[in-house]
C-alpha cells in the first residue's frame, strides 16, 4: 500500500497478471513467501522475479480523497459566496426598509396605548369602574407575523424526481429519479443550489432500483436506500458508489462505513413492516436515541441502552396508517407524526350507522389525514399533543419537517395534496402560517437541512420542480 514512485527502488511495476504495485512491494513479497513464486495479493496468479516489468510513466500521482473532497467543497463555497454578496446586501436595504416601518409601528402603539390609559383613568376617575382591558399589542402582533420568513433562492426544472438530499454545507443538493428512456436505470442528479447550470447526472450501479430516501453524511458522503433491500453508500467527490449492504424488513441495522461485513449491531422491530423514517437525537442525558416509523407508527429505540426491542410511542395505537415522521433538530423534544385513515373492507353484515365528521372533507386531491403533535415528557417517552387535519396522499409516504424559528418556537411544514405546495402551521397551536409558491404536481419530499456556519434552508421537490427556499 506504499505510495509508487516514477523510478527508483519502487517504481511503479507490474506482473503477467496485469496487476500494478511497487516494485519494492513485490521484490518484499517474494522473500516473505520464501519461494522463487509468489501469487498475486489481488488475483492469486502466481509471478517470479523476471517477471516484474517496470512502467515508464512521466509522473505518479497519489490521489488523497479527503484533500479532494476539501478542495470540491471549497470551490464551491467560494462561488456560492460571491453570488451571496450581492444578495447580502440588498438584504441589508430591505432590512434597513423593515426595521424603519417597525419603529413607526411601534411608535403608533406607544401612542395608542398612552391614549388607551388616560382614558382609562378618565373613566376611572369618573365613575369609579374600568373600561374594557385594550386591543393586544403591536409588538406581539409584529414577532407573531415575522416568526419565520422563506425567500426563494432558486428553482430548477427535474424530471421524474422522487426523493432528494441536501447537503447545506456545500450548498448541494442530490436528487433521484429514473434516467430518460424506456428500461432505462436509476440515477442521481447533483445540483448546486445558486448555480442555475449546475446540475450533472450520474448513473448508478445496474441493479440500483428506484430510491426511498437520501441522507447526507459529514466529509463528502451520501447514504440512499432503495427498493430491493439496499442500502448504498455513495462517494461525491467520486460520484460513485462505494459500498452497498442488503436490509431486512422491519429491524433497526447500525453501521460503521469504515467496515464492509457486517453491521455492528442487529435489532428487532416490531413489526416486518418496512421503516420509512429515522431520525437520530440525544437526549438531556446526553444518551443515544432513534426514532424510526413505519405504517404502525412512531417508535424510539435505546440504542445504548440494553433494551432490544423499540417502544411505540405512547397513545399513538390504531390512529390510521403512519406516514410519515417530523423530529425538531437537535434534541427531538417534539415530533409530529401523519397520518391518513386506513382502508376498511364494507362489512355487508353490520347494522349501518351514522357517522360525524371530525373535519370538513378535502375540498382538493388527496385524502383527509390528520398531523399529531407529540411532546418530550421524559427521556424515553412522549405525551400526545395537538392534532390537526391535512390533505395527505392516498398513496405515498411524503416527507415532512419541523423548523426552528429562535425563541424556541416551531414551525410544522408538509406538502398538502389540495396544494399542489407546501402548507406550514405554527407549533403547538397547528394555526396556519403561510403556503409557499405551489407547484404543478404534488410534493414528494421536502428537508431542512442547515450548514455549520448557520445558513438554513428548505428545499421542496415535485416531480417536475425542485424549489431551494433560504429560511431567516
Amino acid at each position: 500500500m506504499l505510495a509508487w514512485t516514477a523510478d527508483g527502488a519502487h517504481r511503479v511495476s507490474c506482473i503477467p497478471c496485469g496487476h500494478v504495485y511497487g516494485r519494492y512491494c513485490l521484490e518484499r513479497w517474494l522473500l516473505q513467501c520464501g519461494k522463487k513464486k509468489a501469487p498475486c495479493p489481488q488475483c492469486g496468479k502466481r509471478y517470479k522475479e523476471n517477471n516484474i516489468i517496470n512502467l515508464y510513466v512521466p509522473e505518479i500521482a497519489v490521489p488523497n480523497n479527503d484533500l479532494e473532497t476539501q478542495v470540491l467543497m471549497l470551490r464551491e463555497k467560494n462561488e456560492s459566496l460571491e453570488k451571496q454578496q450581492a444578495k447580502l446586501l440588498e438584504e441589508i436595504k430591505e432590512h434597513k426598509v423593515l426595521a424603519q416601518k417597525r419603529q413607526i409601528m411601534l411608535h403608533q402603539n406607544v401612542i395608542y396605548e398612552s391614549t388607551s390609559k388616560k382614558q382609562k383613568m378618565t373613566e376611572l376617575t369618573s365613575d369609579g369602574t374600568p373600561d374594557a382591558e385594550p386591543i393586544a399589542s403591536l409588538t406581539e402582533d409584529i414577532d407573531h407575523r415575522n416568526l419565520c420568513s422563506f425567500v426563494l433562492q432558486n428553482e430548477f426544472l427535474v424530471d421524474g424526481a422522487r426523493v432528494m438530499g441536501i447537503d447545506a454545507s456545500s450548498q448541494v443538493i442530490l436528487t433521484s429519479g429514473r434516467g430518460p428512456g424506456v428500461g432505462a436505470e436509476h440515477i442521481l442528479t447533483k445540483i448546486s443550489m445558486f448555480a442555475r447550470q449546475g446540475m450533472q447526472k450520474i448513473d448508478l450501479p445496474p441493479d440500483t432500483k428506484a430510491i426511498r430516501d437520501i441522507c447526507i453524511l459529514p466529509r463528502g458522503h451520501a447514504v440512499f436506500a432503495s427498493l430491493g433491500r439496499k442500502l448504498s453508500l455513495f462517494s461525491m467527490a467520486t460520484n460513485n458508489v462505494v459500498l452497498q449492504y442488503n436490509l431486512p424488513n422491519g429491524m433497526l441495522l447500525v453501521f460503521d462505513i469504515r467496515q464492509t461485513s457486517a453491521p455492528l449491531h442487529c435489532m428487532m422491530g416490531l413489526s416486518t413492516h418496512p421503516v420509512h423514517t429515522i431520525r437520530s437525537a440525544v437526549d438531556g442525558s446526553g444518551s443515544r436515541k432513534v426514532f424510526s416509523a413505519s405504517s404502525i407508527g412512531p417508535c424510539i429505540w435505546d440504542v445504548d441502552g440494553g433494551e432490544d426491542r423499540p417502544n411505540l410511542l405512547s397513545g399513538m395505537e390504531n390512529q390510521g396508517v403512519c406516514i410519515s415522521l417530523a423530529c425538531a433538530p437537535p434534541s427531538s423534544d417534539l415530533l409530529v407524526a401523519s397520518y391518513r385513515p386506513k382502508v376498511e373492507l364494507p362489512d355487508d353484515s353490520a347494522t349501518p350507522q351514522a357517522i360525524t365528521p371530525q373535519s370538513p372533507a378535502p375540498t382538493g386531491s388527496g385524502k383527509l389525514g390528520h398531523h399529531t403533535l407529540l411532546r418530550r415528557a421524559t427521556t424515553t417517552s412522549f405525551a400526545k399533543d395537538q392534532t390537526c387535519s391535512g390533505n395527505v396522499s392516498d398513496l405515498r409516504m411524503s416527507k415532512s419537517a419541523i423548523i426552528p424559528c429562535g425563541g424556541n418556537q416551531h414551525l410544522f411544514a408538509y406538502g398538502d395534496e389540495s396544494l399542489y405546495g407546501v402548507r406550514t402551521w405554527r407549533l403547538p397551536s397547528f394555526q396556519t402560517y403561510t403556503d409557499l409558491r405551489p407547484h404543478r404536481q404534488p410534493i414528494l419530499d421536502l428537508r431542512f437541512a442547515e450548514s455549520s456556519t448557520g445558513e438554513r434552508y428548505l428545499g421542496c421537490l415535485s416531480a417536475e420542480k425542485l424549489q431551494v427556499f433560504t429560511v431567516r
